[in-house]
């Protein structure tokens, strides 16, 4: 998948000392994309919309 026009965002809980953070890009069309924020060059993992904000929803604990 070209990932070229995505623009990447890091966690508002990232403290910026290199710990374990995600960065998200959702500004393409029909997925949105998670990759490790340590290696920006490297696999990024993709999920449909829906399934990201069903993933979020359950994380943040509001199944």
């Amino acid at each position: 998948m070209d990932l070229t026009g995505a623009r990447w965002r890091k966690s508002t809980r990232s403290n910026g000392s290199g710990g374990a953070c995600v960065e998200v890009a959702d500004n393409l069309p029909g997925v949105v994309a998670v990759r490790d924020s340590k290696d920006p060059g490297g696999p990024a993992l993709t999920f449909e919309p829906a399934v990201w904000r069903a993933f979020v929803a359950h994380a943040a604990g509001r199944k």
